[in-house]
């Protein structure tokens, strides 16, 4: 009977993933393009942070996960709340009117990452989430596959690049909104104790840098998602420059290697640790942006897009999921929500944030009469990606065990009590 419960969790958390790495991809892989087909390239930038501004409100809404509301109703309200802004967007023609709908939408979206890690890692072992995780991954890459069906149903030959990816992002967002009622029940764990001004602004997770290693993470991890970001918001553009039409199935194929990679990821960490599992990511970054640059070099066609797609299971699984695992074990229980929010505030926040405008400003520098000249953007790429590999296997000492998540409880930051 427990097996049977334990495998019928286990079924929900996953299908929880699917539709929340699903909502996201459909609509943001091609929204650069998107933006340059209506004549808003000017809003490029700006539009393309929504993302990591977003991030903003994920330590906050950890912390009402964490003391005030159980986590799957929060988990629906985010969802309801984000479909609604994008059917707003795909309505909207002015630039402010996109950038506001888009920022609103993911203001409620982006704190679904951290909140729904939190939850799976409530109900299931951390070393075990890779492979709840993992269906994520394959909601990653359904995504893609709305472009094909419309091809059949809508007679579009694509829909990269049109408002209909908006109106797609909006329905799975709504199936996400009414799914989060089977999530298993996840009370607030520390429902019930005072609360500070701290707590209301979703800080407390500071108390961690008490650590080096913790500090020493979170330095690295922004440095890497700098240096991610332009795959993250620009590779459509490369992607246009290449003849490519299929945006966001062709940069799925990514997800596709990821959904086998992602269980690979809890047996090296056994086998090498979770520092060097996370350190296999960084190399595989430093892989991705080296076989562009030796490729527009070489004047090689898509062989090297190719190459930097498929190794994004690598990066993803290795480093980013990695890290969620090592932030569940530094974080006590009662902060967890909490602490995952703040990382991701701080790698698709912070991190994408300076990576969008920095990237932005290099690609303008390097478009000569309207062509984009990719091999000194990817030169640049290469060399921040090596820099912070080499950062992080010198610098870095995990200093967590899967019970090592007690200390940080005692941490303290003054403030009168407000709820």
């Amino acid at each position: 009977m427990d097996q049977q419960m334990s495998l019928n969790v286990r079924i929900r958390l996953s299908a929880m993933m699917f539709l929340q790495y699903m909502m996201l991809p459909v609509w943001w892989f091609p929204l650069a393009t998107y933006l340059e087909n209506v004549g808003l390239d000017a809003w490029k930038p700006l539009v393309m942070s929504t993302m990591a501004l977003g991030c903003l409100s994920s330590p906050l809404i950890g912390m009402f996960a964490d003391r005030h509301f159980a986590s799957q109703y929060v988990l629906a309200a985010l969802n309801l709340i984000s479909g609604i802004l994008l059917l707003v967007a795909a309505q909207a023609a002015a630039g402010t009117a996109v950038f506001v709908a888009l920022l609103l939408a993911m203001l409620a979206y982006m704190p679904t990452w951290g909140l729904t890690s939190a939850i799976s890692m409530t109900h299931a072992p951390a070393e075990k989430f890779p492979q709840i995780r993992v269906f994520g991954s394959i909601g990653w890459v359904a995504a893609g596959i709305f472009s094909i069906v419309a091809f059949y149903l809508l007679g579009e030959k694509k829909i990269d690049g049109t408002k209909i990816v908006f109106y797609c992002g909006a329905a799975v967002s709504f199936v996400g909104a009414a799914f989060a009622f089977m999530i298993p029940h996840t009370p607030p764990p520390a429902k019930g104790q005072k609360a500070s001004i701290v707590d209301v602004l979703g800080l407390r997770s500071f108390s961690l840098f008490k650590y080096p290693d913790f500090a020493l993470y979170v330095a690295a991890s922004i440095l890497v998602t700098v240096g991610f970001s332009i795959y993250w918001s620009y590779f459509s553009l490369y992607l246009t420059d290449k003849g490519v039409s299929l945006l966001t199935f062709t940069q799925n194929l990514g997800q596709a290697v990821e959904i086998l990679l992602m269980l690979i990821v809890p047996i090296a960490i056994v086998k090498i640790g979770l520092k060097w599992a996370m350190v296999v990511g960084l190399l595989a970054q430093l892989v991705r942006y080296g076989a562009l640059l030796i490729g527009e070099a070489a004047g090689a066609e898509m062989a090297p897009a190719y190459v930097a797609i498929l190794v994004h299971g690598l990066i993803f699984g290795f480093f980013f999921v990695g890290g969620q695992i090592y932030v569940d074990r530094r974080a006590p229980k009662e902060m967890r929500a909490q602490a995952q929010g703040f990382m991701f505030l701080a790698t698709f926040g912070v991190g994408l944030l300076i990576g969008n405008f920095l990237w932005d400003w290099v690609i303008k520098v390097y478009t000569i009469d309207g062509i984009r000249q990719w091999q000194p953007i990817w030169l640049w790429t290469t060399i921040v990606s090596a820099l912070v590999l080499v950062f992080f296997a010198v610098f870095f000492r995990d200093k967590t065990s899967p019970v090592d998540t007690t200390e940080v409880a005692t941490a303290e930051i003054e403030e009168p009590p407000v709820l």
